[in-house]
């Protein structure tokens, strides 16, 4: 799958995802500081699913509804982070179904996964 990854996405979950073949763009490489309203429309325009760590994209999802780019929320406390590219990771694959049009919250030891309506 394509994914963005949002500024405050850990290197450590974006290296897992490329070890598991993803192909990950980093807006901190490419748009660093730019609003959320930006880094949907880059997301949109890539046709990349965005994955963040930021809840204020779970909004943003709603009030935009992002059903062309699709968005994983990633919440893992201080002390699981090191757990969560396994598991982001896991989750995609027991998905096993594109993203696009989804919204997807990865918690420690579970996933949850809605479809926005367009």
């Amino acid at each position: 799958m394509r994914f963005l990854a949002d500024e405050n996405c850990d290197m450590a979950m974006v290296r897992a995802l490329r070890a598991a073949g993803h192909d990950v763009a980093l807006v901190r490489e490419s748009l660093p500081g730019a609003p959320d309203e930006t880094v949907v429309a880059l997301a949109r325009q890539d046709r990349r699913i965005l994955i963040t760590e930021d809840k204020d994209f779970a909004q943003l999802a709603q009030a935009l509804s992002v059903a062309l780019v699709g968005v994983v929320l990633v919440r893992f406390p201080a002390n699981a982070r090191s757990k969560a590219g396994p598991m982001v990771v896991n989750a995609l694959q027991t998905l096993g179904d594109p993203l696009e049009g989804a919204f997807m919250v990865i918690e420690p030891g579970r996933f949850r996964i809605m479809r926005l309506e367009p």
